[in-house]
């Protein structure tokens, strides 16, 4: 087995080394998930530390030289790290990267030394670390390298070796931590890393490069229903980003999260760092971080619906739409809707609509910031994730998306739900609304409340199909300057309809595009146009429901409520401060009207 010696390494054989351990993680996701209840029951540990190594296959070249390569592999790692493992996995890179010396190779010797030396970078990013866990493993590992490193210069022989110190380490987890010791599994991010060094181990033995390209598979990780436990979830937000520019030290970011949650740990430099916490108000936090450097990369993710999602469904039909819809969170909680975050952009900063940025906070924004705002689709990989979860737990899923016309998000669902349904033999119907907003969400819960009402999914897409023709928006806005700043109105025109105090009143056409459905003189001429329209289209047809939107304009929402009550003789859904990705053209003080008719 150690015919051939390796007194040394480079780059290149340390990026095949790591796509070899990578794509054992990647091949066993499930297997990792399958044991994930420590620091929180969700079952994402293998997901986590799959998408932690495929942003490193992803993004890192081969270099020859050893300290590029180590450099590479640990910054491509901070930028993709998802959840507390894939965190303090990309801070274990990180630490070798800054205690490795600048040279083209290094002997096992100098490797053995950086590896001991990165693991106080592991402890001093966790708030409050834990024995028994992925640190007690990885620093069990790093004293048995130290104490072989006089004896042995064989680089392959010696981690070879150490496989039998991890598996014991590991074995050891179940009984360091209660939580562990009730359930018998190991650590699962613990088992991660076993498993990395296993493959890389493979590598060794086998010296096979061209195989490594063929394992690294982009499958999504699969949760099972029937391994977890009843635990509740105190701090139901994931939450995670990359501080850039950043203006005070790690100890103080600390502070902050550790006000705002738990599960705490932040990986990187002092100018550049990731964060992860578990915290129940993640757009507050980021509200707060975002004084302290510009946040780059956020991820959220809903550990309460995911939870739900796998021991409390309420039926067996899953709702999935983008956070262009317009509910209130009651309603959305209740129906146990699964939303999809559009990724939204002031300058430097990156936010998750209505995740890590709500409604009221991006107004603000919006007249205070020099630069506007921007947004870009969800991709097809977020919503293959989701998709391949969800077909495990329900019998079908249906998707309903903002209008196609506006942004690629419902090709994105369309092509990750296809790809899904053919691998899993599972349903999944997804939906151009044709619509945006408040009409949106009202095409939502009428499908909710169908879903609710045990109807098949062939009868709830009939009907869905057939609603969408008699969903109605009616935009009012308070002045023309945002759609300017947005580029949808070119300043001549601006000054001329300012100069008449023309305001105009937004709908969509039954192609889902935006048109120009009147215009007057000012806002309240405009709601008033509206009023006197939906008394003339309500004339011989049925109302669903309705709902008001407005952009920080609670006065006007109320005082339009109740004219349209008066109209329609019925109280609407709620009146909800309408979506930023959505109401950023409309701007502050805008209102508008969403309507489903029989």
């Amino acid at each position: 087995m150690y015919k051939i010696e390796v007194p040394y390494i480079n780059g290149k054989f340390l990026y095949y080394a790591f796509i070899a351990g990578g794509n054992q993680i990647l091949q066993n996701q499930i297997e990792i998930n399958k044991v994930n209840i420590f620091p929180v029951n969700d079952k994402d540990t293998g997901t986590n530390l799959a998408s932690t190594v495929r942003s490193v296959i992803d993004n890192a070249r081969p270099h020859k030289s050893y300290k590029v390569m180590v450099s590479n592999i640990a910054d491509a790692a901070l930028m993709g790290a998802r959840g507390n493992s894939g965190v303090i996995f990309a801070q274990f890179l990180y630490g070798l990267n800054c205690e490795t010396q600048n040279k083209p190779t290094i002997t096992f010797p100098e490797l053995a030394d950086s590896i001991k030396k990165s693991i106080p970078y592991i402890y001093d990013a966790i708030a409050n670390p834990v024995e028994g866990t992925m640190l007690t493993v990885i620093k069990e590992w790093a004293d048995y390298l130290i104490s072989r490193k006089d004896f042995v210069n064989d680089f392959k022989k010696i981690i070879i070796d150490s496989l039998d110190i991890l598996e014991k380490s590991l074995a050891k987890t179940t009984n360091k931590l209660k939580i562990l010791q009730k359930s018998g599994f190991v650590d699962a991010g613990a088992k991660g890393f076993v498993l990395f060094v296993r493959g890389i181990i493979d590598f060794l033995i086998s010296n096979n490069i061209r195989i490594l390209a063929e394992e690294s598979q982009d499958d999504i990780s699969i949760i099972h229903p029937e391994e977890l436990l009843n635990k509740k979830i105190t701090n139901r937000f994931c939450t995670e980003a990359i501080i850039e520019n950043l203006t005070v030290d790690k100890k103080h970011i600390s502070e902050l999260l550790q006000a705002n949650g738990d599960s705490i740990v932040i990986a990187g430099a002092s100018k550049k760092c990731r964060v992860h916490v578990h915290t129940n108000h993640p757009a507050e936090l980021f509200h707060k971080l975002k004084e302290l450097g510009n946040i780059t990369y956020p991820k959220v993710d809903d550990m309460l619906r995911q939870f739900e999602m796998t021991t409390n469904r309420k039926w067996n039909i899953a709702l999935v739409t983008d956070s262009s819809c317009d509910l209130p969170q009651e309603l959305i909680d209740y129906y146990q809707i699964n939303i999809v975050p559009i990724n939204l952009n002031f300058g430097k900063d990156h936010y998750l609509d209505k995740m890590s940025i709500q409604p009221n906070q991006f107004y603000d924004l919006l007249d205070i910031c020099d630069q506007f705002p921007q947004t870009s689709q969800i991709n097809e990989q977020t919503f293959t994730k989701l998709y391949s979860s969800l077909v495990l737990c329900y019998d079908a899923v249906i998707a309903i998306h903002l209008t196609s016309k506006f942004s690629g998000i419902y090709t994105n669902s369309l092509r990750a739900g296809k790809h899904i349904s053919e691998k899993y033999n599972k349903p999944i119907h997804v939906i151009d609304s044709k619509n945006v907003s408040g009409a949106l969400g009202l095409l939502v819960l009428k499908t909710a409340k169908n879903i609710e009402a045990n109807l098949s999914v062939e009868t709830i897409i009939e009907s869905l199909e057939k609603d969408i023709s008699q969903s109605k928006i009616f935009v009012s806005v308070k002045n023309l300057k945002y759609m300017v700043r947005g580029g949808r109105v070119s300043k001549p025109k601006s000054l001329l309809a300012n100069m008449l105090r023309l305001t105009p009143i937004i709908s969509m056409d039954n192609n889902g595009n935006s048109k120009l459905f009147s215009n007057a003189f000012g806002q309240r001429a405009s709601l008033n146009k509206v009023y006197k329209h939906i008394k003339n289209i309500k004339l011989g047809k049925t109302i669903w429901n309705y709902i008001i939107l407005h952009a920080n304009n609670k006065e006007g929402a109320l005082e339009t409520e109740n004219k349209i009550k008066h109209i329609l003789g019925i109280n609407s859904i709620a009146i909800v401060n309408i979506s930023p990705v959505i109401g950023m053209h409309a701007g502050n003080g805008a209102i508008a009207v969403s309507l489903l008719f029989k």
